[in-house]
């Protein structure tokens, strides 16, 4: 991976971390005031998935930042990435419940029906992304394997010449 792309999805890293945060100090708290005519338990699962939703949107840019660094160093296909990829998984999982939670809490209520599919639909991207991921994980397992070999032959072969 070369150093521009490393430097651009670091950017782009950086970018989503601030307007996160934006979302969580101005937009949250405006949401909470502007949602006053509406139910108590209305607001409060609403409140709480916005926040738990940026809040796995974080934690998954923090860890791809993470594996960024580890591909500079050239240590990505070592087993300390393993955490990394797990913990995306994790966040990503969990944001595909998140948005499943959103719809639960829409269905029953005066929700357009094609709004509640295009949510569950969007769930069943997050969930599948998360799949991904886990098939990406079994591929860096397999090449961290691979690399431990061509080290283990290459010493047999030079122990020969």
């Amino acid at each position: 991976m070369g150093k521009l792309l490393v430097l651009v999805l670091r950017i782009v890293i950086a970018l989503s971390l601030v307007g996160s945060l934006v979302v969580q100090i101005g937009i949250v708290p405006a949401l909470w005031v502007d949602m006053a005519g509406i139910p108590l338990w209305a607001r409060i699962n609403v409140v709480t998935i916005v926040v738990l939703g940026v809040l796995s949107m974080q934690v998954f840019a923090i860890c791809v930042w993470r594996l960024l660094t580890m591909v500079r160093r050239g240590s990505v296909f070592t087993p300390a990435a393993f955490r990394w990829v797990d913990v995306i998984i994790g966040a990503v999982a969990a944001a595909a419940a998140i948005v499943f939670w959103l719809a639960a809490i829409l269905a029953p209520g005066g929700a357009a029906p094609g709004l509640v599919a295009i949510i569950g639909g969007f769930g069943l991207v997050l969930a599948g992304m998360a799949l991904l991921v886990l098939v990406m994980r079994t591929l860096l397992r397999q090449a961290i394997e691979r690399e431990a070999e061509t080290r283990a032959l290459r010493s047999e072969l030079d122990e020969v010449i």
